[in-house]
């Protein structure tokens, strides 16, 4: 006779799985943060740099950021929104002034983490939408935290969404997995098992030398 599975479900707790996120942002903050900024180098390749970035109105805007990006990174994230008493810019003057040059684009997920990190859920989502790109640690950085915002506002459906999305712009073993988790875990506190059942199952099969994947037939046993 088959042996029952008598393992209990464990609850799952929405808040986690928010709290989990925004862990994860701050964990990798340096990476993105180094990683945004190349993109205003990288962009487009050397054609595109010489064509934006040496026009005049583009280098005032890389340089304009670089004291927004400075507040970041010490998580004063006012004055990287708004700007200080001496002048220099935030994120949101550098977007609305300097719209159409690669540093817009930068700002605007700066601007999209910076208010998520604030609980400004609602304000974060169209930035963190607006901002363009395919890096490998900074779209699924700036994925993550468009999925918490979704999460914290209780869109699950387009929390897990963004979850999967981020998952596949990553495509490694340490951001993959976690995201993938994740959009399990709200899979799982809206019934929906089948949904979480698939991406665990991704995270064995696909994911399997990650730390996720240690204990992820717990998951699986108890939404099959």
């Amino acid at each position: 006779m088959k042996k029952q599975n008598t393992q209990q479900p464990e609850a799952i707790n929405i808040e986690e799985v928010v709290g989990k996120s925004e862990a994860f942002i701050l964990k990798y903050k340096m990476q993105i943060i180094l990683a945004i900024a190349a993109i205003v180098v990288l962009v487009g390749g050397s054609i595109l740099y010489q064509t934006y970035v040496s026009e005049p109105r583009a280098k005032e805007a890389s340089e304009a950021i670089f004291q927004a990006q400075t507040y970041f990174a010490a998580q004063d994230f006012e004055k990287a929104l708004n700007g200080d008493e001496q002048g220099n810019m935030g994120f949101l003057q550098i977007i609305d002034e300097f719209g159409g040059t690669p540093t817009e684009n930068v700002a605007n997920a700066y601007a999209g983490l910076a208010l998520a990190q604030t609980g400004r859920y609602e304000e974060a989502i169209p930035y963190l939408k607006a901002f363009d790109g395919d890096d490998k640690m900074v779209a699924p950085g700036v994925l993550s935290a468009l999925a918490n915002c979704y999460a914290n506002k209780g869109d699950l459906s387009a929390a897990a969404s963004k979850f999967i999305e981020a998952a596949k712009a990553a495509d490694n073993n340490t951001v993959s997995p976690y995201c993938l988790l994740q959009a399990g875990l709200i899979y799982e506190k809206e019934g929906k098992k089948a949904e979480a059942l698939k991406v665990y199952t991704e995270i064995k099969e696909k994911y399997f030398a990650s730390m996720q994947a240690m204990e992820i037939d717990k998951y699986i046993n108890r939404v099959k």
